[in-house]
């Protein structure tokens, strides 16, 4: 049985990396790459246990080299196995997003 689509956006899977706000970067592992990118919310794997409803600040890196700043919500997360490339896969929804910032994922989106 499947379940319902329930996303209200359109998802691209987007040459786009991210961080939790603050953390420090010392190469390329310290970003995950965005398994798919709307103008609702991510979708990114990650090693650290998250709950639902669970408020995080996520640095987004966009292929132009600019970052967006976002608080976001989990919205979900599904337990992956051990042959994945992290423990979790957890969707994320924007919360207070400035228009600006919305506009520059909206340009991406068009590419």
């Amino acid at each position: 049985m499947t379940t319902p689509e329930r996303r209200r956006f359109r998802r691209l899977h987007a040459p786009v990396l991210c961080r939790p706000l603050g953390a420090a970067l010392v190469d390329h592992e310290g970003k995950r790459k965005v398994q798919d990118i709307s103008l609702g919310g991510v979708c990114v794997y990650t090693d650290d246990v998250h709950k639902v409803g669970e408020h995080l600040e996520l640095e987004l890196f966009l292929p132009s080299g600019e970052t967006i700043t976002l608080d976001t919500q989990v919205c979900w997360v599904d337990k992956l196995g051990p042959t994945e490339p992290a423990k979790f896969e957890i969707g994320l929804q924007y919360v207070d997003i400035a228009s600006g910032d919305l506009a520059r994922i909206e340009s991406l989106l068009k590419e």
